[in-house]
């Protein structure tokens, strides 16, 4: 299944409004955004990082937690009015415009 980004803002808000009961308010959806990095983070450092897994993280689940996280920041842009189609187009032409020379003139990434 592949799903756009302007459908996918849309499945975010009707589940909320209709499952969900409602949002939460923003800063409540902007707390639960900070765990859920945080659930990625513990993952990413036992799979990728130096710490050994811990029992509990025996069943995580990375992708899960990915999805997680752009649930929620998903849930914060229909909150705050960001259509995040033109916001992602935006900031790729923001990069591509700023930045087109910066990575390749860094001696740290050519190696």
């Amino acid at each position: 299944m592949s799903i756009t980004i302007e459908q996918y803002q849309k499945d975010v808000d009707y589940w909320i409004k209709t499952v969900g009961v409602r949002y939460f308010s923003e800063l409540t959806n902007l707390g639960i955004l900070m765990e859920e990095v945080g659930e990625l983070a513990r993952i990413m450092v036992r799979k990728y990082g130096d710490q050994s897994n811990r029992k509990n993280d025996e069943n995580a689940n990375l992708a899960d937690e990915f999805a997680d996280v752009l649930w929620v920041l998903t849930a914060l842009a229909n909150q705050c009015g960001v259509n995040l189609s033109d916001a992602i187009e935006k900031n790729i032409d923001k990069k591509n415009t700023r930045d087109k020379d910066r990575h390749k003139n860094n001696p740290k990434l050519n190696d």
